[in-house]
């Protein structure tokens, strides 16, 4: 990858949404789901292709802001008995869907011939799901109350603190040993404060926050209250060591009963300013040197292919008894990886467990998983889709 030139804040800005909003509108012109568009902008403007513009801290710290604020809105819609009715079939769903692709993951890379360390790393980087593509789908389409929709965002925080204990582990080992009690306590504290804030959450809000909005004045009292409740939980999230997207989730899962229009439309326009940046991110990390040896090229595309399987595979499987057609968008709806698996990757190669092609391997699975999601989604989905939901989709690419 050729560098990129130093450029001010506003001209990336400018780069990075403006091309993100202008695939965008093309591919909701061609009847495909525009964030597909918004990711193949990052990678058509990155460093592997016309490199105009290369991930940096300021816009990493944008995309970072852009995903919690898209899982915060998710969180409005959504109510946290609605999650609870479906749990147990969420908690087989994420448990089937962390070991298969784990297993099959450690299992090819050996095939090939990798060193067990780094085979197991790869096993890791399949493990997690990217849930602000899935709920991004889901939301713009006006399917988020669907059973299979609860399933998966259910599904998806289970998931993120089983995938945390996965990584836990495989970062132990890489190091020569294991400490039980640090693992058992990372998985203690973020297994209680998922429960906790998802099982109590709302009622406390729903008792505490009109009291203390009738003492404010200054501002959009509501707004401020609800953004000062998500940054806090997605600070709790980190300690706990989830990540923040699950804080700031469960933010607005908590606020769901309690939040007025005001703070959802608020919620929405900074949405449409942040999330072009989380998704654009993913594309800007596209590494097409990976397609520069032939044996490089086909270890990526028998990921991408194992990546896809095994999800839906085993998140499809832990729902069959709910019919077919949902074991199809439950295991589709858990096939992203994104940041997640990149983050994973990343983690492995500074510990020099995993070679400089192997990380090009997991990042172009990372990001292609992320780009086929919207697209199955769409065709699993199809029937069920609401005009409103898409009526909102097409405005939102607009």
């Amino acid at each position: 990858m050729h560098p990129t030139p130093e450029i001010s804040l506003p001209l990336a800005m400018l780069i990075v949404f403006g091309s993100a909003k202008l695939m965008a509108e093309i591919f909701e012109r061609l009847n495909q789901p525009g964030i597909v568009g918004e990711i193949l902008a990052g990678a058509l403007i990155g460093p592997s292709v016309l490199g105009w513009i290369s991930p940096n801290p300021t816009l990493t710290a944008l995309a970072d802001l852009g995903v919690m604020f898209l899982l915060f809105g998710v969180g409005l819609e959504v109510k946290a008995a609605e999650l609870v009715k479906v749990g147990g079939t969420a908690t087989i769903v994420a448990t089937a869907g962390v070991i298969v692709p784990f297993f099959a993951g450690w299992g090819l890379m050996t095939y090939w011939g990798a060193p067990t360390p780094e085979a197991i790393f790869v096993g890791a980087s399949l493990v997690a799901t990217s849930v602000g593509i899935t709920a991004s789908v889901l939301s713009a389409r006006g399917l988020l109350h669907e059973v299979a929709s609860k399933i998966i965002l259910a599904a998806a925080v289970i998931d993120d603190v089983l995938g945390l204990i996965v990584l836990a582990v495989v970062s132990s080992l890489s190091r020569g040993s294991i400490n039980i009690w640090e693992i058992s306590l990372t998985a203690t504290l973020a297994s209680a404060f998922t429960v906790i804030v998802g099982y109590w959450g709302t009622r406390a809000v729903s008792h505490v926050a009109p009291r203390v909005e009738s003492r404010l004045r200054a501002g959009e009292v509501q707004f401020n209250m609800a953004m000062i409740l998500l940054f806090v939980l997605a600070v709790l999230a980190m300690y706990t060591g989830v990540a923040a997207i699950i804080g700031a989730f469960l933010a607005g899962m908590a606020l769901s009963e309690s939040a007025g229009p005001r703070v959802r439309d608020l919620s929405k326009g900074v949405n449409e300013l942040l999330v072009p940046f989380f998704l654009a991110g993913i594309g800007l990390h596209l590494d097409v040197s990976v397609f520069k040896n032939r044996s490089t090229v086909t270890l990526a595309i028998i990921v991408l292919g194992v990546a896809v399987v095994t999800k839906l595979v085993g998140c499809g499987l832990g729902a069959i008894s709910l019919g077919w057609s949902n074991v199809l968008k439950i295991g589709l709806g858990m096939v992203p990886r994104g940041e997640v698996g990149m983050v994973v990757a990343q983690i492995g190669l500074s510990l020099a467990v995993i070679k400089q092609d192997t990380y090009a391997v997991v990042v172009f699975m990372a990001v292609a998983s992320t780009i086929v999601t919207p697209l199955l989604l769409k065709i699993a989905f199809r029937e069920e889709a609401t005009p409103s939901g898409l009526l909102e989709s097409e405005s939102g690419a607009a």
